[in-house]
């Protein structure tokens, strides 16, 4: 089964999604292939770029003897408590690794402001966030499955079998309350409550 790649193709899925009912995205996190599919389809939502993909091209322009120090020292950036803190720790990754692993130094400031778009959330969310980790395993377990038939009749088939694990994965996940968004939907009503004050006072 082919996944799309092309940004065109992103956008395409994303419109979709709107025209069945999708509404009010606030945050979404992806790898770097889909940011202007995002942009254009969800104006205004925080983009998470995935730590987790982010790492490994770190690794990727480190030099091998290095790689295991740089990846801890990546890692401190990313991991942070706070802004304040993440701009602390870039500055002391670049001094440490701009001669030794200079690539890598620039992976990670290119990257750096929508690497660390999750300090914005309530901690209780950030290691959901941080990456694309769920969505992973999901497609993990679609793959391991459709291996097992290896060939559909049809495309109906292939949409009966995916339709039937989504269902499932979605009704475990209410179960397990894996995303209660309680605390979230709170944060962010105050946060509203915030910026209408301030325009207030402004006007």
């Amino acid at each position: 089964m082919m996944l799309p790649v092309s940004s065109a193709a992103w956008e395409a899925l994303f419109a979709n999604l709107k025209d069945r009912g999708l509404r009010r995205v606030d945050f979404v996190t992806s790898d770097g292939g889909l940011k202007k599919a995002i942009a254009k389809q969800f104006a205004g939502a925080s983009w998470q770029r995935c730590q987790v993909h982010l790492l490994r091209n770190i690794g990727d322009h480190s030099p091998r003897k290095e790689r295991e120090a740089v990846d801890a020292g990546a890692k401190l950036v990313l991991y942070a408590r706070d802004r304040e803190e993440a701009r602390r720790r870039m500055g002391e990754f670049i001094e440490r690794f701009s001669t030794i692993a200079p690539k890598a130094v620039a992976c990670l400031e290119e990257a750096f402001e929508d690497a660390i778009a999750v300090l914005c959330l309530p901690e209780k969310y950030r290691r959901r966030f941080r990456s694309t980790n769920m969505q992973e395993r999901l497609n993990e377990e679609i793959r391991r499955r459709e291996r097992v038939i290896r060939i559909f009749p049809n495309d109906e088939a292939a949409r009966r079998l995916v339709g039937a694990l989504l269902i499932d994965a979605y009704e475990n996940w209410q179960e397990r309350r894996y995303l209660d968004m309680t605390d979230d939907h709170e944060w962010r009503e105050r946060q509203e409550r915030s910026a209408k004050l301030a325009e207030g006072k402004a006007a």
